[in-house]
């Protein structure tokens, strides 16, 4: 793709792997992009102002103040102006700033200020990305709405291998080409996503439930925000922080409450996608008062509670499209893949319990998703953002799109 008058902010942050700032800078400025540098002031301990200026075609910036003058380098400006601001390197110590509002050098205060997309590039050594306080940070700024380039694993400048290493320059090109590519390409469509567990009340404080998180539902809600959708969430009970004024948010607990809600959107909706994790039984009654403990064996009779998706892909129309995902524990790709004609889904995206780094609460998940023209696609293990940004690119590929 050609980046022919993209304006891109490249942070540079002190860590060893500000060196290949510089070929990143000219693979930007080769492909078309406006690249205008700002480093942070340990970052000139890594690499010279003089080298990415001479590469970017722009003085590099470091300070608020130009010179004595008290002329200034204005961070606003600068945030307005970028279509893209891209920190590759960004040290710990950057990330820290980012994830926590702190504004203390011209980098940090141009962030703050940018009203564009955000993708990030960490580079530290293997203990300190593994660290609990940095994966606490990144999974703030991803909830932020900011792109995670993931460390890649090689050998590290301290001698150590593991994951780590800043992703190369090539591959960073790929993904700020993809970004622009696929950037607001869903722009006019309205989409819903059921995500979350549902909540089958026993008592006024028993319920029976399931591990899901929601950390997948709302990725996949971020990224078609993030792609110009108008979102409509309907959320079980969570416990993640979530900016609902981003989405028109429905916070529901039983399968009931959540048919309910779904049923009444479903009609408006280019995209649904049913990422919850709906009971599939409910107690037949609800008990008024809170059941007290007896020395005998407690039964419940359990009714089957409706299938969201199944029913609503009975009153699908035509132009839309249904998202299904499965969690399967054995025969995996046949299950999956016979929903597709059961729930009337145009794509189905496979969990399998099986796959180390895949299922509820975790922060990566790998996916198996089966289209119905037959195609399909693996992925590896990956954050549930990058699986996110996969599954609407599947989408994309939709009989409907092409």
């Amino acid at each position: 793709m050609n980046l022919e008058g993209k304006k891109i902010i490249l942070g540079v942050t002190g860590s060893i792997a500000a060196y290949k700032s510089a070929h990143l800078t000219r693979l930007l400025v080769k492909a078309g992009a406006e690249v205008q540098i700002i480093m942070s002031a340990s970052a000139l301990d890594f690499i010279t102002p003089l080298t990415l200026a001479t590469l970017s075609k722009r003085p590099v910036l470091v300070n608020f103040q130009k010179d004595e003058t008290g002329v200034w380098n204005n961070h606003v400006e600068l945030g307005l102006w970028a279509d893209l601001f891209l920190v590759a390197p960004i040290s710990a110590n950057t990330l820290a700033k980012f994830a926590n509002g702190l504004c203390d050098n011209l980098l940090t205060a141009t962030y703050l200020s940018a009203r564009c997309p955000v993708m990030i590039a960490p580079a530290m050594d293997l203990d300190m990305y593994q660290h609990p306080s940095v994966k606490e940070n990144l999974k703030k700024l991803a909830s932020f709405g900011n792109e995670i380039l993931d460390a890649e694993s090689g050998e590290l400048a301290s001698g150590l291998s593991g994951q780590g290493r800043m992703m190369e320059p090539e591959n960073i090109l790929i993904q700020v080409e993809k970004f622009f590519s696929r950037s607001l390409d869903f722009q006019g469509k309205k989409v819903l996503i059921t995500m979350g567990p549902t909540q089958e009340a026993i008592d006024p404080v028993r319920f029976i439930s399931n591990h899901s998180s929601g950390k997948m539902g709302l990725a996949i809600a971020n990224s078609f925000l993030k792609r110009g959708a108008e979102v409509y969430v309907v959320s079980g009970p969570i416990s993640l922080k979530v900016d609902k004024n981003s989405f028109h948010w429905y916070d529901v607990k039983s399968a009931k409450d959540m048919y309910a809600a779904a049923h009444k959107l479903h009609g408006m909706m280019d995209i649904c996608v049913f990422a919850a994790a709906v009971a599939d039984y409910a107690p037949a009654e609800v008990a008024p008062e809170k059941i007290k403990k007896s020395d005998s064996e407690l039964t419940f009779k359990m009714v089957k509670n409706v299938d969201i998706a199944s029913e609503l892909g009975k009153m699908k129309q035509p132009g839309q499209l249904h998202i299904g995902f499965a969690l399967e524990t054995e025969n995996e790709s046949e299950n999956a893949k016979a929903k597709l004609d059961k729930k009337n889904f145009d794509l189905i995206v496979l969990n399998s319990m099986r796959d180390t780094g895949a299922g509820f609460q975790l922060d990566t998940n790998r996916v198996h998703i089966f289209q119905r023209s037959g195609k399909s696609i693996s992925s590896d293990v990956a954050t549930k953002d990058t699986i996110a940004e996969l599954i609407l690119d599947q989408i994309k590929l939709a009989p409907i799109w092409v």
